[in-house]
This record gives C-alpha cells, sequence and structure tokens, in this order.
C-alpha cells in the first residue's frame, strides 16, 4: 500500500523524536541533552559558525530575512533564536518600525544573544523570551512571521513546534525555516560528508573545547529530512503554499510556508 504524504510526514517526526545525532535514545531525554550541548558551546557559538561555514552562514542567513522581506509594523518572533543574528538582522530591515521577540528554550543562548543586542546598539529593540519552541506562551494570532535558523532539528518534537508556529500566526502570516539539508550535488555531498565527520569535531575541540557536541551537530544535520520531506512535515502542521530554496548546493535550505 502506497504511504500518504501525512503518514511521511507523521514517521519523520517521530523517528527525529528517537534519536540523539545517530543514537536512538527515549525522547523523554532529548531536550536534556540538547540544552547540555548549547550550554557548553553557547560561549564560541558565534565564532564557530564563521569558522565551520568560512562565514557563508551569513549569506544563508542574509537570504533567509531576504525572503522574508520584512515590512515596518511587522510583529516577529524569532524562534531557536540563539545569539540573535536573525533578530538583528530583521531589526536592521524595521529601521525600529516592528516588534521582533528573540525566543529560545537555552538561557546560555539567550545571554550571549543579549549581550550581543548591548554591543550592537539594539538591546531595546526586542524581546527576550525563554521558552520551548513546542509549547509556546504566547496567544493564537499573535505574530505576522514566525522564523527558525538552524534550531528545527534540535526540537524533540518537530510536529508540535511546527504547529504552535502555526498557531500563533495570524491568518496571513508566514513562517520562515532555515535549516541544513540534504546535498543535492554530485561530488559536493561526499566532500561535504568528510568535512562534516573530520573537521567540524576537530574544530570543536580545538576552539570550543568539546569536540562530542559537534560531532552531534554534524550527526543530527543528517538525522534531519531532506527538504521534501520537511516540506511535507510544514504541510502537516497546517501551512499552504510550502516552497523551498536550496543554498550552497543543498548544504542549507529555506522553507516558506502561510497560514492562510
Amino acid at each position: 500500500m502506497e504511504r500518504k504524504p501525512a503518514d511521511t510526514a507523521r514517521s519523520a517526526a517521530d523517528r527525529l523524536a528517537q534519536s540523539f545525532g545517530f543514537e536512538a535514545i527515549d525522547p523523554r531525554g532529548k531536550a536534556s541533552r540538547v540544552k547540555a550541548v548549547f550550554d557548553s558551546v553557547a560561549s564560541r557559538y558565534d565564532l564557530m559558525n564563521d569558522l565551520m561555514s568560512l562565514g557563508v552562514h551569513r549569506l544563508w542567513k542574509n537570504a533567509a530575512v531576504d525572503w522574508l522581506a520584512p515590512r515596518p509594523g511587522i510583529r516577529v518572533l524569532d524562534l531557536a533564536a540563539g545569539t540573535g543574528d536573525i533578530a538583528e538582522r530583521i531589526l536592521d530591515r524595521l529601521d525600529g518600525e516592528g516588534r521582533v521577540v528573540s525566543s529560545d528554550i537555552n538561557t546560555a543562548m539567550l545571554v550571549q544573544g543579549r549581550d550581543r543586542a548591548l554591543d550592537q546598539g539594539w538591546f531595546g529593540k526586542l524581546d527576550f523570551v525563554c521558552a520551548d519552541a513546542m509549547a509556546l506562551p504566547f496567544a493564537d494570532e499573535s505574530f505576522d512571521a514566525v522564523t527558525i535558523a538552524f534550531g528545527i532539528r534540535n526540537v524533540t518534537h518537530v510536529d508540535r513546534a511546527l504547529a504552535e508556529a502555526h498557531r500563533v500566526l495570524v491568518p496571513g502570516g508566514r513562517f520562515i525555516c532555515l535549516e541544513f539539508s540534504k546535498v543535492v550535488l554530485p561530488v559536493l555531498d561526499r566532500l561535504y560528508d568528510t568535512y562534516s565527520f573530520t573537521v567540524l569535531p576537530n574544530l570543536g575541540r580545538l576552539v570550543a573545547g568539546d569536540a562530542a557536541s559537534y560531532r552531534y551537530l554534524a550527526e543530527s544535520i543528517r538525522r534531519f529530512p531532506d527538504q521534501a520531506a520537511f516540506k511535507g512535515l510544514i504541510e502537516e502542521a497546517g501551512f499552504e503554499q510550502v516552497r523551498w530554496r536550496n543554498l550552497s548546493g543543498g548544504i542549507a535550505a529555506v522553507h516558506s510556508g502561510w497560514r492562510l
């Protein structure tokens, strides 16, 4: 019997909930283990992003915000906001005429984001909220846009986080997700695998003093659904007109969906 798209999406969500990188785990313990990873790397997170991607992550984030095209007065919720680089890009486009909420379940990452906001001079332009993406403390239809960059694959139940994003959006609101994805170019996929499982852990050990966390990050990328499968998950959450754009040959992808 042919599997329906919804069945495929649910299966993908279940597999993600039961994995910590390549390790099979009880979903009830995943959040605490992911938290430990980001507690460990928070202070070196921005530096490691630049080193790991040779700065290309900045172009990917620009591309995601370009596709969002935030307009003055927009209300944006940035999930898994980390150190706030997506929020910063959105605020730059709004020139003070809008509201951005920077939300993350990890306090250590939010502290880094707060410090960065102070350094950049935009601390008073956004709100910081420590919250679980699977159970957001916001009313229905509170935001015009929800963004998440390189965070959705670390959520235990991705389907619940997507459903929450849909819930807090107004009708006509937009969801933008930037995440590592499946490389679609021959040869590049093999080179990328070699880089991910040799260079990244060693870089993590040398710079952040933590090879294991960066090994997990590489493994979690491989566990994440490809572009089409993730599109199915987004649609299962109720979003419509779901599309994606590949970046750097599919190393990363931006998905867009609308609450209609």
